[in-house]
């Protein structure tokens, strides 16, 4: 069979991708090739999902190649990590993240060990994390409902997006501060909480603000306290739960990750069109709408957010006495 010249192409370029160093400018310069898979490892309607859906739009327009999301939700996102640190390490298939990635780390110890063999690419943004009730609680502040806590016989249950994830040891912490008891509900993702929580079966959650805050505003959910260390913009009238518990704060971050081994000038590349992306007016006030400030900076920045946050959550981990599933 006789192959086009355009296929020729793209055969010889992905010849010399997999020559690493030698390769490095080809790569970086005709990559992506063909399609370049998403994970996202939550099931769709959470936080994750949504900023990915975004940024993949604008790296499919960047670049030129479909970026197509897949969901792999479960575990606290251990199955999307777990496949994305297996995946072939060439650009074709990058993740989608959040904090929960520090946070499921220092929980969970899997055979492939997510820290060692996922890297950064790049930051988006960050936003807060909202202590959220459904109205039918009686409490009006983070006081009243660590005082409900305490009183409250069985204990009060919330729902996190699996054990280990960010959610979970927020809320972990949360306690710890707070010196109070409550019952965990595993779901997959913030999107899948929200049933319950809007029913009011599971009525509080520390959520991500992107999909809890429309509900917010519709009255049909409660907002206590905002997890950043000062007020955020969005929410201007929700106290800090620092204000309550002095110190404690919690930022939830987005970015892009990849398979160790990832050729750095594709890594490089993909930073820079994220970096370019989030300076774009039209960007900008897109995340600011959803209550997300744009960060961006360097693969090298990121890393030690990650690695920082790590350490901070072996010790919650510790402290809470928390077991892996």
């Amino acid at each position: 069979m006789k192959l086009s010249h355009k296929s020729s192409n793209a055969l010889a370029i992905l010849a010399a991708c997999a020559l690493a160093t030698a390769a490095a400018p080809v790569c970086s310069q005709q990559y992506p090739v063909k399609v370049v898979r998403v994970i996202v490892p939550f099931a769709p309607g959470g936080g994750s999902d949504i900023t990915a859906r975004q940024f993949s739009q604008k790296l499919s327009e960047a670049l030129g190649q479909q970026f197509i999301v897949d969901n792999r939700g479960g575990a606290g996102g251990i199955i999307g990590m777990e496949m994305t640190a297996k995946a072939a390490p060439d650009g074709y298939t990058i993740m989608m993240m959040s904090a929960s990635f520090s946070a499921t780390s220092a929980l969970n110890k899997p055979s492939f060990d997510p820290i060692n063999s996922i890297v950064p690419v790049a930051e988006f943004g960050i936003t807060p994390f909202v202590l959220t009730i459904h109205p039918s609680v009686p409490a009006k502040t983070t006081k009243e409902l660590i005082a409900l806590a305490r009183s409250t016989k069985g204990g009060l249950t919330y729902a996190s997006t699996g054990i280990g994830s960010i959610t979970h040891l927020s809320t972990e912490l949360f306690m710890v501060m707070a010196k109070i008891n409550m019952v965990h509900v595993p779901y997959k993702s913030t999107g899948g909480a929200m049933g319950d929580l809007l029913s009011g079966q599971v009525p509080i959650i520390v959520g991500s603000l992107l999909p809890v805050v429309p509900h917010i505003g519709s009255g049909k959910l409660r907002a206590l306290a905002v997890t950043t260390a000062k007020r955020w913009y969005s929410l201007p009238n929700v106290p800090t739960l620092g204000e309550t518990l002095p110190g404690y704060e919690v930022e939830l971050w987005f970015g892009v990750m990849a398979p160790r081994g990832t050729p750095q000038p594709i890594i490089d590349r993909l930073n820079g069109v994220v970096n370019k992306a989030l300076e774009q007016p039209e960007m900008k006030k897109n995340l600011e709408q959803q209550g997300m400030v744009p960060t961006g900076g360097t693969p090298q920045k990121f890393g030690d957010r990650i690695h920082k946050e790590y350490d901070r959550w072996v010790k919650v981990v510790q402290q809470a006495n928390i077991k892996p599933e």
